[in-house]
């Protein structure tokens, strides 16, 4: 007979010891495998959308929320600063700056956010223009890859924005409309879920915000002098911002010349002592998050290593029991000829299979599981995490499954190859 197929009918023909060790055994894997999958994915995403930028300079408050907020837009801003303090920075040339590129929040559109800022911004992500064009005059945006395919806009399409990034009816802008002029490319980072535009265009609405509508004539005759005024921002650079001191933004992404200098290393705690702003390094900040989430992170996984090891001794303790159950049919088995190889053999394979199929369970719990999360991810951080995707770890986590599987079977194995045959015999 089969050594595997009999050591495969030892395993299914007590149901009950078999559901207790794959639960315990698949829920230990199950957490494990869970936890890589959000952090691979997580530290993915946002090691993705560091995007080269070496400080963020904004209103003073958390360092962490304004780097969330301005890189990864997952999270409120710290406030605005007026253009005259950020002169300095957006002023060309800079001896240590090689590039500067200025932010403006406040609206969102179906809970993407509009952000107003130069063209600049496309090189940050390696973005490219797919089909129409980017935005050059007030209103006009060019649309994220991920903000076209969800949202159902078109080139040429007119939509309003909300106040905020609610989603939000009763906060509408009704009183200027964007028109949609270009929709980028995928590129997997963060700019696929912006809606982009200039920054005059931020200014506009919230220059109109609560004020009555005085009439479709009245709103046309306006925008048109939105469009073609010598007040507003036209080709969205930061020469025009300086244009306006007392105007406000949000933040500014900026990118060393040479990050080695002395004077760089020091730039942003330079601008934190003697400024009315904050400079934050998004590279020290996101660390700082992966510590502050591995700590749970670490219990999370502690606690699954132990249920995997209780898992084991629940193995152990099946393969025991059902040894001592099994003497006789051991014995027959080496008179009509079987080794004790042979029966060492039979209970490490169903040791094995009972870690194997522990495994599977856990693995196939902890996809879906991830699968099940994303969208609530999506819904509330709009990145998309998915369950479809398999980690080299988890071959690490087989391996370790398949070794506690013999662990917990090896004395039970041990002691079926040393069944006395005449003792067990003349007992029956």
């Amino acid at each position: 007979m089969n050594i595997l197929y009999l050591a495969w009918k030892n395993v299914i023909k007590n149901p009950l010891n078999l559901l207790m060790s794959v639960i315990l055994f698949g829920l230990g894997v199950g957490l494990i495998s869970f936890l890589l999958l959000f952090n691979s994915q997580l530290k993915e995403k946002f090691d993705k959308n560091l995007a080269d930028i070496d400080l963020v300079v904004g209103a003073k408050g958390s360092p962490l929320q304004m780097i969330l907020c301005s890189m990864y837009h997952i999270d409120n801003p710290t406030g605005n600063i007026p253009i005259k303090n950020a002169a300095p920075l957006l002023r060309e040339p800079h001896p240590l700056i090689k590039q500067a590129v200025p932010l403006s929040l406040g609206d969102s559109y179906k809970s993407y956010r509009i952000v107003g800022t130069n063209h600049e911004i496309l090189g940050l992500y390696g973005a490219t223009v797919a089909e129409g064009d980017l935005w050059k005059n007030d209103f006009e945006v060019t649309l994220g890859h991920t903000v076209a395919q969800e949202s159902g806009l078109k080139l040429g399409d007119k939509f309003v924005s909300s106040h905020g990034f609610a989603d939000d009816a009763d906060l509408a802008h009704d009183h200027a409309a964007f028109v949609v002029k270009g929709i980028l490319a995928p590129t997997g980072s963060v700019i696929d879920q912006l809606i982009l535009t200039n920054t005059a265009s931020i200014w506009l609405v919230h220059e109109h915000h609560g004020e009555e509508n005085e009439g479709a004539a009245t709103h046309e005759e306006d925008h048109h002098h939105h469009d073609h005024g010598e007040d507003h921002i036209h080709d969205n650079s930061n020469a025009d911002l300086l244009a306006h001191p007392e105007q406000e933004i949000t933040s500014v992404l900026i990118r060393y010349r040479n990050k080695t200098n002395f004077q760089a290393l020091n730039f942003g705690r330079n601008i934190n002592e003697n400024t009315e702003m904050q400079a934050a390094s998004p590279a020290i900040e996101i660390n700082r998050l992966y510590s502050m989430i591995g700590l749970g992170t670490d219990a999370i996984r502690n606690l699954a290593i132990l249920i995997a090891i209780v898992s084991a001794l629940s193995i152990f303790i099946s393969l025991y029991k059902g040894l001592r159950e099994r003497r006789y049919e051991l014995a027959l088995m080496r008179v009509m000829g079987a080794h004790r190889s042979g029966l060492f053999a039979l209970v490490i394979l169903e040791g094995l299979i009972l870690a194997g199929i522990g495994f599977a369970v856990g693995s196939l719990v902890s996809h879906l599981g991830m699968n099940w999360a994303a969208g609530f991810l999506k819904q509330d951080f709009r990145y998309s995490f998915t369950g479809w995707k398999w980690l080299h770890e988890e071959w690490y986590i087989l391996g370790a499954s398949l070794v506690l599987g013999l662990i917990a079977s090896l004395l039970p194995a041990i002691q079926a190859a040393r069944t006395d045959i005449n003792k067990t015999l003349s007992e029956k």
